[in-house]
């Protein structure tokens, strides 16, 4: 039996509201500096590629969240200077905690399809779920802002782990975490590398969340794999 259940977070379970680039470009034209929102997506998309993992190994817990709010100001100057060598803020740091604050609201999330009902659907069935995630900590509070902390065993974050997807290690430590041997876990995500490529590495089962209509199909889905297996 596939006794539980890794899901990603963004573009698994949860999608933004609007492209990053959009929310960018609104943002700094308040703080005086017009980008083309394309131009910020496309060297967000860059700089994510080549960004270093967001992962601060032998710090106290109580030092990761600053770790990785500096991380995302990196990140951040980066795609701006990506964009747009010539950009200047009049305060950068005023216009990054508006960016930093506004990705950790609920509002600018939404959930995928179906989503708590298909957790609660795989919660009935008996299966442990946890959300595996290249993420930082404001996810906690996107999650319990659309209601989906209820249904979640463990949130499972690269601060806490000490490595990040596609480290086979990020998924051993959140099975050993629900307490399932790798064969008894199944992970669900979007990213080809990140999400499916990891899963298999570390010896889970996975599922491409883009071959689902909806996450209402996912009980089904992995019914289907456990015949697989038994067969």
């Amino acid at each position: 039996m596939l006794r539980a259940v890794l899901l990603d977070a963004v573009g698994t379970l949860l999608h933004l509201r609007e492209p990053v680039g959009a929310s960018y470009a609104r943002l700094a034209r308040q703080h005086g500096v017009v980008v083309p929102a394309e131009r910020l997506d496309d060297a967000f998309r860059r700089v994510l590629r080549s960004a270093p993992p967001m992962v601060f190994p032998g710090e106290p817990p109580a030092r990761v969240p600053g770790l990785e709010r500096a991380w995302w100001q990196d990140r951040v100057r980066e795609t701006f200077r990506a964009a747009d060598q010539s950009v200047r803020f009049r305060d950068f740091e005023a216009f990054f905690a508006a960016i930093f604050a506004h990705f950790a609201r609920a509002g600018a999330w939404v959930p995928a399809a179906n989503a708590r009902e298909a957790l609660e659907t795989l919660r009935a069935h008996g299966r442990r779920l946890a959300v595996a995630s290249n993420f930082d900590g404001r996810l906690h509070g996107i999650l319990r802002g659309h209601g989906l902390s209820g249904c979640l065993d463990l949130v499972w974050l690269p601060g806490e782990a000490g490595c990040a997807k596609p480290d086979p290690r990020f998924l051993l430590g959140a099975c050993r975490r629900l307490r399932v041997e790798p064969t008894e876990a199944v992970l669900v995500g979007d990213e080809p590398e990140q999400d499916l490529a990891a899963g298999r590495a570390a010896g889970l089962a996975t599922v491409d969340v883009r071959s689902l209509a909806t996450l209402l199909e996912l009980p089904a889905r992995i019914r289907a794999l456990e015949e697989e297996t038994a067969t």
